[in-house]
Parts: structure tokens; C-alpha cells; sequence
């Protein structure tokens, strides 16, 4: 059985990074680049088109900067996975992408086949983020939290809960957990709900870095 390769788009304003990527991908016979654009109006509009399987988009681009176009994708209900791809390693910028809808943060720095890797985690449906950028994204949680008594708190949460709670830190979509426990995306989407309430925290984002802080993703 052949699989379809995922389709991969590239909005940045350099043309040489774009091309890098590109000649990096066409290596792989899972994964191809379906189109290029410089600004991210170009980027939203291919991005409509072509509905790719993985949007790789640079943070800061002129007229509009790639979180401006990851609120508008997500507002156009643009399903698929976008990675923030930059030079940037400041805090804000990386809660902020986070917090606007993207699946992952990956730094320009980063080694080729290190990049190769995480293109493919993205593809499989894991969120994404440079390894350095864990411990940071961890202090800015740390430093978020009202006080030490709404601290999340494991023991809270139901068995079934735990074991999603588990899957999240994995970086697996709710498509995906569900898979996995054998229920519906829609059920999946309630238990989030409810141990994110729980937990008193806002995203599967903090979930996750927060379960990897605690080493709970092991168990």
C-alpha cells in the first residue's frame, strides 16, 4: 500500500531558506513541498487552495508577521498542521504562536536531518518544538501560575483522563488519541475540556509541557 506523501507548504520571504527546505524534502519520498509563498497574504491564499497536510511558516515577515497569519488560517478554519519556523527564541513569541493555534515552533538554527525529524513527527500529527525551547516554555507555565494551591493536580484527574492527559504530552492529535483509545474525536474533546478545568490550564499546550515537567508522559 503506497502512501500519499504529506504535502508541505513554505511561506517565507527568503528565497534561499525556501529552496534549502525544498531541496531538503524532495529528498525524502514521504514528504513533498506543494508550494512557496513570500508574504503571508500569498501564504493564506495558497494555503486555502492547496489545504496542505503541514504549513511551514516563518515568524517575522513584512506587512503581515506569521502569528497576524496564523490567527487568520485558524479563523478560516484551515486545518492543517502549522509550524512556526524562526530565528526567534524569545518567550513571547513562542507562548504567543502557541496560544494562536500553532502545532509547533521550530528554531532556524536547527541541524538539517534534526529539521528532517521534526517534519516528520509534525506529519504524524505530534506537536513540535525545538528541544532548547522545552525548558523555557516550562518556566514561562511555572511563572503564569497564580499560586501554589491552583497548581495542577494528577490525582484530580479520572483514569481515563490520566491516559489522555499522557497521550497530549506524546504530541498526539485528539484524531489520533482517540484512535488509540478506541473513542470518538468528539469524546476526546470533552475530556480535554474537562481536565484542562481541572488542572486550571488553558491549553493542550500547557498540558503537555507541563506533564514532560512533571514526568508524566513516561508512565
Amino acid at each position: 500500500m503506497s502512501e500519499t506523501p504529506a504535502s508541505i507548504l513554505l511561506i517565507d520571504d527568503h528565497p534561499l531558506l525556501r529552496q534549502g527546505i525544498r531541496q531538503l524534502v524532495d529528498m525524502e519520498d514521504d514528504m513533498a513541498v506543494v508550494g512557496e509563498a513570500s508574504n503571508a497574504t500569498d501564504g493564506i491564499r495558497l494555503a486555502m487552495e492547496t489545504e496542505p497536510d503541514l504549513i511551514l511558516m516563518d515568524l517575522n515577515m513584512p506587512e503581515m508577521n506569521g502569528i497576524e497569519a496564523l490567527k487568520k488560517l485558524r479563523e478560516n478554519n484551515v486545518g492543517s498542521r502549522i509550524i512556526m519556523f524562526t530565528v526567534s527564541d524569545q518567550e513571547d513569541d513562542v507562548v504567543s504562536a502557541l496560544r494562536a493555534g500553532a502545532d509547533g515552533y521550530l528554531l532556524k538554527d536547527m541541524e538539517p536531518e534534526d529539521m528532517i525529524r521534526q517534519l516528520h513527527q509534525a506529519a504524524v500529527g505530534k506537536m513540535v518544538i525545538s528541544d532548547r525551547l522545552t525548558t523555557l516554555l516550562a518556566e514561562a507555565l511555572r511563572s503564569n501560575k497564580p499560586s501554589q494551591s491552583s497548581r495542577p493536580d494528577f490525582d484530580s484527574l479520572t483514569p481515563r483522563e490520566k491516559d489522555i492527559l499522557r497521550l497530549i504530552a506524546e504530541g498526539l492529535s485528539n484524531k489520533m488519541i482517540g484512535r488509540k483509545l478506541d473513542i470518538s474525536d468528539g469524546t476526546v474533546k470533552v475530556h480535554v475540556k474537562h481536565l484542562l478545568k481541572k488542572l486550571s490550564l488553558r491549553s493542550r499546550v500547557e498540558v503537555a509541557v507541563w506533564a514532560v515537567e512533571e514526568g508524566l508522559h513516561k508512565g
